[in-house]
């Protein structure tokens, strides 16, 4: 991922549910892909398939077992724990040969659900409106503990509340939840949505647009906002947490389905010692962390990744006991919320939809 194009990429799936939920459930009956993972997405163009791959192990695996963890975009300092726990062989130490993929065309969350993968990444809100459609992903961990998205203006714009988007050109893609995302916030601050121009800024670079066609756009502060920094081009950021509870959800989050956890439960539990001792690596380790990324993906911006990886570091697992815990009541408001903005077609049993039960605390008990 280059510059704030990916970021604005990789934010645009976060708030358009990945894979289309009718995807999904063709994709548990077309697909019968075992559960060690290891394949691209299936049928899918080669061209559009997975692109990059990270090998643990190196050299003779065939004591190892081979398992794939499926990106839910371009690499970025959300994974740095996975690439760190193959570069350090927490894996490898587990019995597994894990590989990095991007994701095929379908998205990460169809290629988990269908069992194509057994592991992948994804967001709180892609998980919540799949289960209410039958579709059997289940968040395995948090990434990061507290959301750190949120609306983004250059300070010349004096967007400084919700109430200032008043009169002002967002740069967004279309989406229910993100209407209903600024309307929320909005209505709290007594201003009206309606005198919002909306504008369909699609993959454009944030930069760019905002000095073109754009007042603010909704970004993640991690990459972009530290971009904006290491530029010299100030922003006002308005993190979506500090206006409703309800908004302080996990994304991203790390998936795997119902039937990988019944039928091999081991495997779930192996993986997730390995990827915690991974993030608390680059919780422990920001700038050897930064690195390792760097060798991974030598596409990406070094001092973008370095200056990332050191903002990004602490809200791994912030105020939680251990990295990748989920707490309930974070499903439950965010399940609610969406319920009451009429964003979910079906009910949300949020305790079906989480499990802290492969954390390695909770795992060793």
């Amino acid at each position: 991922m280059k510059g704030t194009r990916g970021n604005r990429q990789r934010t645009s799936r976060i708030t358009t549910w990945l894979a289309p939920i009718a995807a999904l459930m063709l994709a548990l009956t077309a697909c019968s892909g075992g559960a060690g993972g290891g394949t691209t997405a299936s049928g899918s163009d080669p061209a559009k398939a997975a692109t990059t791959e990270t090998e643990s192990g190196g050299g003779d695996s065939g004591k190892l077992r081979d398992v794939s963890v499926v990106l839910d975009w371009t690499p970025n300092t959300n994974h740095t724990g996975l690439y760190a726990a193959v570069d350090q062989g927490f894996y490898k130490q587990e019995g597994l040969n894990v590989k990095i993929l991007q994701p095929g065309a379908g998205g990460a969350d169809q290629m988990v659900a269908s069992g194509e993968v057994p592991f992948g990444v994804s967001y709180q809100e892609s998980v919540t409106q799949a289960r209410t459609q039958g579709v059997p992903l289940v968040s395995i961990a948090a990434v990061i503990q507290h959301n750190t998205s949120g609306f983004a203006a250059p300070q010349d714009r004096s967007i400084k509340s919700p109430k200032d988007f008043e009169g002002k050109r967002y740069g967004g893609w279309g989406s229910p939840v993100e209407a209903a995302v600024m309307k929320s916030i909005m209505d709290k601050e007594g201003a009206d949505v309606t005198k919002v121009q909306n504008i369909n800024m699609g993959d454009a670079d944030f930069f760019t647009a905002v000095k073109r066609d754009i007042d603010f756009a909704w970004i993640f502060y991690a990459w972009t906002g530290i971009e904006a920094k290491l530029r010299g081009e100030p922003i006002d950021m308005l993190y979506v947490k500090d206006f409703s509870d309800s908004l302080d959800y996990y994304t991203p989050v790390l998936v795997t389905n119902e039937k990988q956890i019944k039928d091999d439960p081991e495997l779930v539990k192996a993986f997730m010692k390995a990827t915690a001792e991974g993030y608390q690596y680059a919780i422990d380790h920001p700038k050897e962390a930064a690195d390792i990324l760097i060798k991974a993906v030598p596409d990406l911006d070094p001092e973008l990744v370095k200056a990332s990886q050191e903002w990004l570091s602490p809200k791994y697992q912030d105020d939680a006991k251990q990295w990748g815990w989920q707490k309930p009541e974070v499903w439950q408001k965010y399940g609610d919320w969406m319920s009451s903005q009429k964003l979910l077609e079906g009910d949300f049993d949020y305790t079906k939809a989480f499990t802290n039960d492969y954390l390695p605390a909770a795992a060793s008990k």
